[in-house]
């Protein structure tokens, strides 16, 4: 690669000297979204329930050379989310990642599942931006990348209370970007296909379901944590500074399969 390709593939895609905040990130694809951020040169905000929790990817974050400020509350408690945010520095990016599922019959579903799903994915999503938004707002702006999900498209059985939070973040994310596109602040979303993680888990301890999914899915088979990787890079880069209010499907074509 020569260096007029180098410098203008870094002056696109690099996060160098941005301040990144991923929600979430003690695992799974919180964890992989935010080492893959320190990769890309940036400083990382990583937060979850409890610090100790992200020991392990605050490791990860430091071995690559970036640093790694920790910050606990519980999304589903907008109390918590307002304490530990109000002093939080200048944050560039948001990836707002953080969510919960428990997989069962709509018939089963009673009001605190609902209202843990619901609060936690949606509600406490929303007002994790609406604190991130403030700072951005003075700094002159930022980007967000909210967490769709497949659901946030098709129905999934088992898993109506999750659904419906995943279609709201769709709304929030097209509502947000609509309002704070006048402060620069670019809103977008990526909806992952299926990936394994402690979530997920569930569904890949059963053989049949991951060979009717593979089968299912255009490229022959199913996500890998790095897969998502390169799509938040390039929304939170200068490279997608006109590009607000979309929601980018990683699935490797199960949707347009349908």
């Amino acid at each position: 690669m020569n260096a007029s390709t180098s410098a203008w593939l870094q002056s696109r895609f690099s996060c160098e000297g941005k301040r990144v905040m991923v929600t979430g990130a003690s695992r799974g694809i919180g964890q992989a979204l935010a080492l893959g951020f320190a990769k890309a040169g940036a400083e990382l905000v990583i937060a979850a329930r409890d610090t100790a929790s992200l020991s392990e990817t605050a490791s990860a974050i430091r071995e690559t050379g970036r640093h790694a400020e920790l910050v606990a509350f519980d999304q589903s408690d907008t109390a918590q989310i307002r304490t530990a945010l109000s002093g939080l520095q200048r944050v560039d990016v948001l990836v707002n990642n953080a969510g919960v599922e428990d997989v069962r019959p709509a018939l089963e579903v009673d009001d605190a599942l609902w209202t843990k799903i619901v609060d936690t994915n949606l509600k406490g999503a929303f007002f994790v931006a609406q604190a991130a938004a403030a700072g951005m707002a003075a700094a002159g702006g930022g980007a967000m990348i909210n967490l769709a999900s497949l659901t946030s498209f098709v129905g999934v059985p088992t898993a109506v209370p999750y659904g419906a939070s995943k279609t709201g973040i769709l709304g929030m994310t097209r509502a947000l970007a609509a309002e704070w596109g006048p402060k620069n602040i670019r809103v977008n979303a990526i909806a992952p296909g299926y990936f394994r993680t402690a979530m997920t888990e569930v569904f890949y301890q059963d053989a049949g379901w991951v060979d009717r999914m593979t089968k299912a899915v255009p490229l022959g088979r199913l996500g890998a944590l790095d897969d998502l990787v390169g799509a938040a890079i390039f929304l939170a880069s200068p490279a997608a500074s006109y590009i607000t209010g979309q929601c980018l499907a990683i699935d490797g074509g199960y949707l347009a399969a349908i």
